[in-house]
């Protein structure tokens, strides 16, 4: 199925000092590893694997080296971390209130955070939506439900069945890559190299926000990765009917290459390894739209046609002031 863009899979290959880490548990030369470090480490990559960031990619943007981003990741080092954390553990404060981010300004967020702490997803995303509307500062779109957004990774039929979902329902298609590209001047792979993830990410959203402006009824292809930007996902789920693509990794490589693209095969054993943290790392986040469906073993026609009447019964049953993930 054709797609236009989204991250390539990522490739976490790096340099003869890269695998430090890894080669230090070879003759006798193993380094204990704090499980703390470790756990931080696959957050970082968890974080990386969302954005579809290689590391190099990542080293590159942040000035780091390839071997310090491998150590992070792999639990080697960071000494400093452990100082921090022990300092926060004899304060009995988390190690987040000793760093400083934004929930440690105040006692009020402070309190909110403790209310939050340990709660299950379910609760979280009831605690979400109510928060949503109590500061929500403008009312809800009326025509959220009739911009309906495909997301999902490549290979899941955003191009294909948003086209068709677009032309039964009589509405624009709208690949939200092609809006990014006019409003850069460039291709999306060249505002990477040129300026970076970041300002990508602010084209995406500026992206969004005109498609939404513009159109008040439309399918809309998402690029893969935008669901890893908070502020223009949830822009997304407010502003339009969300439907995540589902397939299998085996199903989305197989596309991929169907369609002429090699580039995740190129200079890349690990291909699917890295697909498959990318899908991972992302599913928790495309798990939040308002349907699901699965497109694997279909064929083209059977899987439009069951998506095309799912969608339609969802649409019907829901109340205009309805809306909730499934």
């Amino acid at each position: 199925m054709n797609q236009n863009y989204s991250p390539a899979p990522l490739d976490d290959s790096s340099d003869e000092d890269a695998g430090r880490a890894e080669r230090a548990d070879r003759g006798g030369e193993r380094e204990e590893r704090d499980p703390f470090l470790t756990a931080m480490g696959e957050r970082v990559r968890l974080l990386r694997a969302r954005r579809g960031m290689t590391r190099k990619t990542l080293a590159t943007e942040t000035g780091l080296s390839e071997r310090h981003l491998a150590n992070l990741e792999s639990g080697v080092g960071n000494a400093s971390v452990l100082v921090l954390r022990q300092i926060a553990a004899t304060l009995n404060c988390p190690l987040a209130e000793v760093i400083g981010d934004e929930t440690t300004a105040s006692a009020e967020w402070l309190l909110i955070r403790e209310l939050l702490q340990g709660r299950d997803q379910a609760a979280l995303q009831r605690a979400r939506v109510a928060l949503a509307e109590m500061f929500a500062q403008a009312p809800r779109d009326p025509h959220r439900k009739d911009r309906i957004a495909l997301i999902g990774l490549r290979g899941a039929g955003k191009s294909t069945f948003g086209r068709m979902l677009a032309q039964e329902r009589k509405v624009p298609f709208v690949e939200l890559t092609r809006v990014i590209e006019q409003l850069a001047g460039c291709p999306p792979s060249e505002i990477h190299s040129l300026y970076g993830a970041a300002a990508y990410r602010r084209y995406e959203h500026r992206a969004l926000e005109a498609v939404i402006q513009e159109h008040e009824r439309a399918v809309i292809a998402s690029p893969g990765g935008l669901v890893s930007e908070a502020g223009t996902f949830n822009a997304l789920l407010s502003h339009c009917y969300t439907v995540w693509l589902q397939a299998t990794p085996e199903e989305h490589m197989r596309r991929v290459v169907a369609q002429g693209d090699l580039r995740p095969m190129s200079g890349n054993k690990e291909a699917m390894d890295d697909l498959k943290r990318i899908l991972a790392g992302r599913s928790e986040l495309y798990g939040r739209a308002d349907m699901t469906f699965d497109t694997s073993e279909k064929t083209l026609a059977d899987a439009y046609l069951q998506l095309r009447d799912r969608l339609a019964a969802r649409l019907a049953a829901e109340s205009p002031d309805e809306a909730g993930p499934g």
